[in-house]
């Protein structure tokens, strides 16, 4: 067995007025048990949490060791003024005119840390492809739920969409796919020939072949419960597991950022089925299609509306200038074995 950073720990004056600080840096909340004026305080973010710890002497040097922030949803130059606001000051400014660079700053008690470019900035920047991340999965799930809570729990039992089964069924099997894809990831050493042997049936003829099933009598909350915590299983996977390992799927070996694309390709387009079925709107950011498009349907159409275009690479749209898909499949495997697979 190896060993993992279960916290990096950063020496201060006041452990919560510091762990505050960068709880609202990284957006992760402070341990429950934290309060103003304790020795420690712990900021629960994902990988590694902060841990802060009151001790008695003063910062003196240049820190030895510091963190890299990258931004997830703005710009590198926008998350510094955010930043600035929040209380750091800029130490050191590394920003380059053609975009590269970073800036150094510090936190309120003076400990340095550097802001890099946000990830689509640096893949403008090199030229290369922006990954699908777990944060993608997590934003998918959420922006699902969040646009099916309001539906009447009336509406769950019709269609969804142009599927034979119900909004209901839809949104299980939607869990069980998240589900399905986070567990994949899971054994020591993955399989390679087959699915992790859960055991998948039908609630009824006809219906989707499932191992996960919402409580009837939670009703529509409880369904949407157990879509948001496969999501969060998928999520949870996808951040932790070494990029290197490859599991089974049916379309190909994959690897953890295969897995995390089709959640998010499952998540976007069963919300367009169930909406349809529940006579709400859906129409899911741009950029999260893209990043899904260019992971999994490497030979999809560039340009135009990247939701269109999503939608014609699953079957259920047309697309200007390209026949209707009757069959489609993505593919999963990574990138090099596509790239080794065309090469030849």
């Amino acid at each position: 067995m190896t060993s993992h950073v279960r916290h990096i720990t950063i020496d201060c004056a006041d452990a919560y007025a510091l762990g505050s600080f960068w709880a609202r840096v990284l957006g992760a909340p402070l341990s429950d048990e934290d309060q103003p004026g304790d020795p420690e305080a712990l900021v629960e973010a994902p990988g590694a949490a902060l841990l802060f710890v009151r001790v008695a002497e003063k910062k003196q040097t240049k820190n030895r060791v510091h963190l890299d922030i990258q931004p997830h949803d703005r710009s590198r130059d926008e998350e510094v003024e955010r930043l600035l606001a929040l209380g750091a000051t800029l130490v050191g400014d590394h920003r380059k005119p053609n975009g590269r660079g970073w800036a150094t700053l510090a936190d309120p008690e003076g400990n340095e840390f550097c802001v890099e470019c946000g990830a689509a900035e640096r893949a403008a920047l090199t030229g290369t492809r922006l990954p699908v991340t777990a944060d993608d999965v997590t934003a998918a799930v959420r922006l699902a739920v969040d646009t099916l809570a309001p539906a009447p729990a009336d509406r769950w039992e019709a269609r969804a969409g142009s599927l034979e089964w119900t909004c209901w069924e839809t949104a299980e099997h939607l869990s069980d796919d998240l589900f399905a894809y986070a567990v994949q990831l899971g054994p020591r050493t993955p399989p390679l020939d087959h699915d992790v042997p859960y055991r998948w049936t039908p609630d009824r003829e006809g219906g989707p072949h499932n191992a996960v099933f919402a409580a009837r009598a939670a009703g529509p909350a409880g369904l949407l419960a157990t879509l948001e915590a496969s999501g969060a299983l998928l999520a949870s996977m996808v951040r932790t597991t070494p990029p290197g390992v490859r599991s089974y799927h049916g379309y190909g070996i994959s690897d953890p950022e295969g897995f995390a694309a089709m959640g998010v390709v499952e998540t976007l387009v069963h919300t367009h089925d169930l909406a349809a079925g529940l006579g709400l709107s859906w129409e899911p950011p741009a950029a999260l299609c893209d990043r899904a498009l260019a992971r999994l349907f490497p030979d999809a159409p560039a340009g135009g509306d990247r939701w269109a275009v999503l939608l014609w690479a699953t079957g259920r749209a047309e697309l200007p200038g390209h026949p209707r898909r009757t069959a489609w499949r993505w593919d999963g495997r990574p990138l090099e074995d596509q790239t080794a697979s065309s090469a030849g």
